[in-house]
């Protein structure tokens, strides 16, 4: 089941959250997430949705502002974690699916995804829902000791 995110999904959003700035290149953030950084993101965030399966929340994804200033304002990012145990499974086509009618709903013409390069899994499965890489940025970020490229992905709707 997908739906909005709620101040009772903050434990397990902190857990997904955490896990990956602790252990993966899925994002190049190395501050692990508070409590509060969690419950802003659920009441400033454009939409922040949780998939749901047996009553245990199992990823979530957020859209949000793309770049400051009133000329990108239909023009999104977003930011999409699943639980390792969960991959594979649907739920991540699912959860951008909602995003992307919630996206719509707000008047967006463009989707962006910031794909860290060193992750394996984030491009193939944005190109396979309709992301085209559209650039690259470099060492943009610096996460265990070395540097990681950027790969801007986007979706026009």
């Amino acid at each position: 089941m997908i739906r909005a995110a709620t101040q009772a999904d903050i434990p397990a959003i902190l857990d997904l959250w955490n896990l990956a700035i602790r252990e993966t290149l899925i994002t190049f953030n190395t501050v692990e997430k508070s409590p509060d950084d969690v419950a802003d993101a659920i009441r400033d965030y454009d939409a922040f949705l949780v998939a749901e399966h047996d009553g245990q929340v199992i990823g979530f994804a957020a859209l949000f502002p793309f770049r400051a200033g009133a000329g990108y304002a239909h023009t999104k990012e977003h930011s999409i974690m699943i639980s390792p145990n969960a991959r594979g499974q649907g739920s991540g086509r699912a959860l951008m699916a909602a995003l992307e009618t919630a996206a719509r709903d707000l008047g967006v013409h463009s989707m962006i995804a910031g794909v860290s390069a060193s992750n394996p899994d984030g491009k193939p499965f944005h190109a396979a829902i309709g992301f085209e890489t559209v650039g690259r940025v470099n060492e943009a970020g610096r996460k265990f000791d070395q540097w990681h490229d950027l790969v801007l992905m986007q979706k026009k709707l």
